[in-house]
């Protein structure tokens, strides 16, 4: 057999994917040094796989693999190595995943030998057994799952960039799709279902920050970071002379491990999730709420006395201390089972935010405004998100445009279809 013809890409007989042996150099001892790779779905992909390495050597940019285990190479290399690029909350997920569902499974698997058929088997058995905390059920879900092949793509590719290993076994793997993976149902209420759920909701501490969320539409961590020195209470504007009130969303509050590992917490980040303060204008009833509340906290920090932290919070704790995120959303699912006799629907404490969208769109405020306030990327974003908004927009908008041209819809419908003969009116006469 020919040099070429061994290197040459070859059919599993037992998994039915492609691999191939390639001679990379010869020892001082005369012995053969070679490279395997493994899992390839297509003979296309390993033959390009094979051209690649090939390259490589010829160009002098080939690096043999260490001997070097996923465990090793996540927790010594990469998380290391990442955790200045990403946010704080978003690295101790990645590092979270890794320890509860990675290195526990393919920890152990050489990181030059893993291929696609390994990741699928580990996301066929996250599926099936990787849930380590809670009461549902044993498996994780699709979005998790997906969210775990996204952090190994990440990793793998590095190691490709530092010349660890020679192809990303991501590319090879597949993963939960987008449509199974897909985000919860987005649930909101009408109007006077959120006047309903305040209403009964007042008096309690909670109640402000639940009435803030539902009034401006911020984000969980948005509110529970916005300080008193970030409301502008008296702005005039220089145009009009008219007096309003602004507040400047420059920080927010994220839960992340305690200092002694054990647990988790609300922090202060100074940054917001798009890393751009922007300023929203408030209302008159937020404006009263906020009032209101700024007299019961000064009483709250008379009561606590000496052991008040403060951090110029808003909606924090009694103590001063920021809201656990987690937590506080755990306490609006609360809130809202304690009033199951209200009948409200249930709802999650961000569709807080999709109600104030809905109700702000479908009201007839201009999409951009919207996408503003909200902190969106752009407007398409918020025609994305709020589409079945938009479908009734769309028709109650044309409805108006046939108005303006034939007068009320049921005396079109009778010009149309021959039923009526009066021709005075909005539209062209015949």
């Amino acid at each position: 057999m020919s040099r070429n013809s061994a290197a040459a890409p070859r059919k599993d007989p037992n998994t039915g994917t492609w691999y191939f042996i390639v001679d990379i150099a010869t020892g001082t001892d005369g012995r053969r040094r070679q490279a395997k790779r493994r899992g390839f779905s297509t003979k296309r992909e390993a033959q390009e796989a094979l051209d690649d390495l090939r390259k490589s050597l010829r160009t002098a940019t080939y690096v043999p693999p260490k001997r070097q285990t996923v465990k090793e190479f996540l927790e010594d290399d990469w998380l290391p190595a990442v955790r200045r690029q990403l946010a704080p909350s978003t690295w101790e997920s990645y590092a979270r995943n890794v320890k509860l569902h990675i290195a526990p499974r393919i920890g152990g698997v050489q990181l030059r030998d893993v291929d696609g058929a390994t990741l699928n088997r580990l996301y066929a058995d996250l599926l099936d057994s990787g849930r380590k905390l809670g009461q549902q059920s044993p498996g994780l879900k699709p979005r998790t799952v997906r969210y775990i092949h996204t952090i190994c793509s990440a990793a793998f590719d590095d190691a490709v960039k530092w010349q660890k290993i020679v192809v990303n076994p991501a590319t090879r793997a597949t993963p939960p799709s987008g449509s199974a993976a897909k985000a919860p149902e987005m649930r909101t209420w009408s109007g006077a279902q959120v006047h309903r759920f305040l209403e009964l909701s007042e008096g309690d501490r909670y109640y402000y920050p639940f009435a803030f969320l539902a009034l401006t539409g911020a984000r969980r961590g948005e509110a529970l970071g916005l300080r008193w020195c970030d409301i502008d209470w008296n702005r005039k504007d220089p145009k009009t002379g008219k007096v309003q009130t602004f507040a400047a969303i420059r920080q927010t509050v994220i839960p992340l491990t305690k200092a002694s590992g054990k647990g988790r917490e609300g922090r202060i980040a100074s940054r917001t999730k798009t890393d751009r303060a922007r300023v929203i204008e408030l209302d008159g009833s937020t404006v009263a709420m906020l009032r209101t509340w700024k007299a019961r906290q000064a009483e709250e920090r008379l009561l606590v006395g000496a052991g008040y932290q403060d951090n110029d919070l808003i909606f924090c704790r009694p103590d001063g201390l920021p809201y656990h995120p987690e937590a506080f959303s755990k306490t609006f699912d609360r809130r809202l089972r304690q009033l199951r006799y209200a009948e409200l629907p249930v709802i999650r404490l961000h569709d807080l935010r999709h109600t104030w969208a809905s109700l702000a769109l479908a009201a007839g405020v201009d999409v951009v405004i919207v996408s503003k306030r909200l902190g969106h990327g752009s407007p398409n974003t918020t025609w994305q998100t709020y589409q079945h908004v938009v479908a009734g927009m769309q028709t109650d908008a044309a409805e108006k445009v046939a108005a303006l041209i034939f007068g009320p819809s049921d005396r079109h419908l009778k010009l149309v279809s021959g039923e009526g003969d009066d021709q005075s009116g909005p539209g062209p006469s015949v």
